[in-house]
């Protein structure tokens, strides 16, 4: 299935000059969507991991299936003063602003082997800070899937730089 024409692409969205890559026309998409759950566990199922880890928000729609089908616990990375209990943040740079990510400091324990979800990599500073959330709890990176890879943005060559394990189901160019 060619899952790039369930992608939408939007111009000057969240600000001018970024064009917004879309996965709700994909995943509106019975038949999209399943095959990309399908794809995803069937990469998963090739990475030794402990628990699964996804970056808010899209990335939940995606791990929880990981998550469920695997039988693996599911660890959510939250925007900043999303979580209840005690956590540990990281701040990083975005394609057109800053965020924070956190997660509970519960979540994960030393040395378990986290997969990292999301729905696209970019510019690779909220992965590389989910990455660095889950090295703060003492665990270890087991690697990343992306629905989505932005070829000529840093993000996977970023991660690959670090040795972290990256796949992605498409690619586009990211202007």
């Amino acid at each position: 299935m060619d899952l790039k024409k369930y992608i939408r692409s939007i111009q000057d969205y969240p600000k001018k000059g970024i064009l917004f890559r879309d996965i709700t026309t994909l995943i509106k998409n019975a038949e999209a969507f399943k095959y990309t759950n399908d794809k995803i566990i069937e990469i998963s199922k090739k990475i030794d991991f402990d628990k699964v880890a996804a970056i808010e928000s899209r990335g939940f729609v995606f791990a929880s299936t990981v998550s469920y089908l695997m039988r693996k616990p599911f660890i959510l990375l939250r925007k900043k003063d999303k979580l209840p209990a005690e956590t540990h943040s990281i701040d990083f740079e975005l394609e057109y602003g800053k965020a924070t990510i956190e997660v509970h400091k519960d979540s994960i324990n030393k040395d378990e082997k986290i997969l990292i979800i999301d729905d696209l990599i970019a510019t690779g500073g909220t992965a590389e800070a989910a990455a660095k959330l889950v090295e703060l709890s003492d665990g270890k990176v087991a690697g990343f899937i992306f629905v989505i890879n932005l070829f000529d943005l840093p993000g996977e060559k970023l991660l690959k730089k670090k040795g972290y394990l990256t796949k992605s189901l498409i690619e586009f160019p990211g202007h």
